[in-house]
This record gives structure tokens, sequence and C-alpha cells, in this order.
């Protein structure tokens, strides 16, 4: 067996039942890349592009012989999809602090709420999408083709969103994460489904950063404007 075939197939065992070491790393690398997107560190996204390249081995689960033996077409998909999406948002990231006066001390992106017509974009983009999908995944044998398409369309629309630097992109997170617990449970991938629960709170929280930079910078930005009284 060479190195790279051990390094796929290490397994721990818990309570007897085999979970993969690439899906606990996969794993962690995108809890690290959700920190680092919650402080709008630019790295943020090179780091979940490998957690993604990990993850999608996982679960094509038939084609690389995981323990589950499960193709989750939606998931696998998803982590492709992530790569494609996190180069763009790690340009646009990198792009804003090579624009800034002081790139060193300058922040990646400033959020901010998305406009009526890019939410209705994200509206028409997730239902025509999670549709479309579902009938794709479950013509290839996918196993919970809905929810695997909400969480495939789900992830990308907050992924884009969160490389636009839309405060949404974390409710979007949210709603993902309500369909992939259950999901992952019941096909046995429990390190995911976990992390699906610790996202759960974390994106809670990130929200809730996001949204008192967003104040934050808005009230800055309106005493800017306030002209200065001269006696």
């Amino acid at each position: 067996m060479n190195p790279i075939t051990e390094l796929l197939d290490a397994t721990l065992w818990i309570g007897g039942v085999p979970i993969l070491w690439r899906e606990i790393i996969g794993n962690v690398f995108g809890l690290f890349s959700a920190w680092a997107g919650m402080r709008r560190i630019v790295w943020a996204w090179p780091i979940g592009i490998i957690g993604n390249a990990l993850l999608f081995t996982v679960f094509m689960g038939g084609l690389f012989h995981t323990p589950q033996n499960l193709d989750l077409y939606g998931q696998a998909g998803r982590q492709v999809m992530f790569i494609l999406v996190s180069c763009y948002g790690w340009y646009q990231w990198s792009a804003a602090k090579r624009r800034a006066h002081s790139p060193k001390d300058a922040v990646a992106v400033i959020p901010r709420w998305a406009n009526t017509k890019e939410r209705i974009g994200l509206v028409i983009a997730a239902v025509v999408g999670t549709i479309s999908c579902a009938w794709i995944f479950q013509a290839l044998g996918s196993w919970g083709p809905w929810a695997d398409a909400w969480i495939f369309i789900g992830s990308i629309l907050a992924t884009y969103g969160m490389a636009r630097g839309w405060t949404e992109f974390w409710l979007i997170w949210i709603a993902v994460d309500l369909v992939g617990v259950p999901l992952l449970f019941t096909a046995g991938y429990y390190p995911s489904a976990v992390l699906y629960l610790v996202y759960g709170a974390f994106v809670s929280w990130g929200f809730v950063v996001w949204m008192r930079i967003q104040k934050k910078e808005n009230t800055a930005s309106l005493n800017l404007q306030q002209p200065v009284l001269v006696d």
C-alpha cells in the first residue's frame, strides 16, 4: 500500500463505527475557513479549498470505497463548486486588500445587505437550482436527492454571498445546516453531521458579528457625511 492510499484509508473507530480521518480533517479545515471568513481574513479561501478537496473523496463513497459506500452527488458536487467559487472569493478579497490605502491593515470586505435585485436573484436561484438539481441527482441515483439538492445550491449561494460581502450569506448557511444535519446523520456521516451542528452555532454567531460590523461601518459613514459646524 502506497502512502497516498494509506492516507485516504486511515480510519478511526468510535463505538464500533468506522470514521475516515480525512472526513474529520476536511471538516476541521472547513471550520477554520468559516472562522477566518468571520474575521474577514483572505486565507479563509485557500484553507477552505483544501478541506473541500478532502471531503470530495469522502462523499463519493462508492468511487473511493468509504465505509458508508454511498454516493452523495450533491455533497460531492458542492465541494467542486466550493473550490470554483472559492477561487472567485479569494480573488475578490485579495483585490480589495490591494486596492486599500494600507493593504497590511485593510479588511478584505465590508459587510452589507444585498439590495432588492440581488435578493430576488438569490431566491430565484435557490428555487430553480434546487428543483433542477433534485431531478438530476435523483436520475443519478443520489441518496436523499431533494435534501442533497438544497444543500448543494444553498452552499453555492452562501459561498458566493460571502465573496460579495452580503450579510445574508450567514442566514443561508443556517438554512443549509437545518437540512444537512438530519441527512448526514441518517447516511452515517457522523463527523460531518456533528460539524454541521457546530456550524449552526458558529454561523449564528458569525451573523451577529457581521451585523455589528455593518452597523459600526454605517455609523462611521454617516458621521463622515455630516457637515462640520464652525462658530
